[in-house]
């Protein structure tokens, strides 16, 4: 759950566990890892609201 009514994607990654430390969110976009809302994402500071929904490879998941 976020607190504000926004969130970095490479902030969102860390918090649910997608990856074990910051640096591993720029190998993940860099390979096409990364989707929202069902478009490839390259941009590690793209800001996500409530209800985004955050795919790394092919498992989704909900920014709440």
């Amino acid at each position: 759950m976020i607190r504000d009514e926004e969130i970095r994607l490479g902030q969102f990654l860390k918090l649910a566990d997608a990856v074990e430390q910051g640096s591993d969110v720029k190998l993940l976009l860099a390979y096409g890892r990364v989707a929202v809302n069902g478009e490839t994402e390259t941009r590690r500071g793209r800001q996500l609201a409530k209800g985004d929904v955050v795919l790394v490879d092919g498992e989704p998941l909900r920014v709440s």
